[in-house]
């Protein structure tokens, strides 16, 4: 059963994960979609010029491949690779399901690659060198040879494969490369993200001999270590405009509050995807606001 907080009335919507489809969708960490699809309408939002490419195909093509597909492709290959240590995993209990094992999964994830090969003739180069490093790191940051996830430091840095949508796409309608500063300020963003979001699986990571980041510092150095990398985010988008950095400026004092209050950290987790998302629509809306009236 999904997480009892979701409420009946939500588990009448969603499909279960008894059936085929349902299973995928849950594979599909729903609660995560936007950490992919979000940066996509933020960097559309930052590269276009006029409301209309706001709205372009590839725009909604872009963000349609980025809010599903890609989120069975990426955790898809993570699931298979991880099944044995997802065993002892407890967020595998109420809020995301166990691989059952089978070609079900595995034909999911080819599949959603090829969605997103797809779309490879209608980009320009600055698209698609980070929609190839996209597919290189999801792959890789859970699968054989590199499997990144298991050496610490580098599972943080290869988690900027969720910086990577939102590069593509402002390259896709600019025909550029975003700002080298607000580059290094998302990967940097992604990275704390990734590694606070590491914190509650220190002790079953430990359990199965995994050594990730967190296992490395320990849960109260593992808090140093995102105030720090989310402060040089947030340092690093000041470079392109201060507005920027104010706003990003949110997560260094929020993951300082969690740690000096004593809030659980497998409840404070779960905060961040409404977070996340409100933080993503205050850079949006401040994008469209510079294109209309500025």
């Amino acid at each position: 059963m999904r997480d009892a907080s979701l409420g009946k009335r939500l588990d009448s919507v969603l499909p279960s994960e008894e059936s085929t489809l349902g299973y995928l969708f849950w594979l599909s960490r729903p609660r995560f979609w936007l950490y992919l699809a979000g940066p996509v309408v933020v960097g559309v939002a930052y590269a276009a010029d006029t409301p209309e490419e706001l709205f372009s195909p590839l725009a909604i093509a872009l963000f349609a491949y980025f809010l599903v597909p890609a989120n069975v492709f990426l955790y898809g290959i993570n699931d298979v690779f991880d099944a044995d240590i997802d065993q002892i995993n407890p967020k595998k209990d109420d809020k995301e399901v166990r691989y059952e094992g089978g070609p079900l999964v595995i034909v999911a994830v080819f599949g959603c690659a090829a969605v997103g090969l797809a779309l490879l003739p209608f980009l320009n180069a600055a698209a698609l060198i980070p929609l190839g490093v996209f597919y290189f790191l999801a792959t890789e940051y859970s699968a054989p040879p590199l499997r990144f996830k298991t050496t610490p430091i580098l599972d943080s840095i290869s988690n900027g494969l969720y910086a990577l949508p939102g590069i593509a796409a402002y390259g896709a309608i600019e025909g550029a490369y975003p700002p080298a500063a607000a580059i290094a300020g998302a990967w940097l963003w992604t990275m704390a993200m990734h590694t606070f979001s590491a914190i509650p699986d220190i002790e079953p990571d430990r359990e199965a001999g995994i050594r990730t980041t967190a296992t490395l510092l320990g849960q109260r150095r593992t808090y140093a270590y995102c105030a720090l990398v989310w402060l040089a985010a947030a340092v690093a988008f000041a470079l392109v405009h201060p507005f920027l950095g104010a706003v990003l400026g949110v997560y260094p004092l929020l993951v300082v509050g969690i740690a000096t209050a004593g809030v659980p950290v497998d409840r404070a987790y779960w905060w961040y995807p409404a977070i996340n998302t409100a933080v993503g629509a205050i850079l949006t809306m401040a994008a469209i606001w510079v294109m209309l009236y500025a």
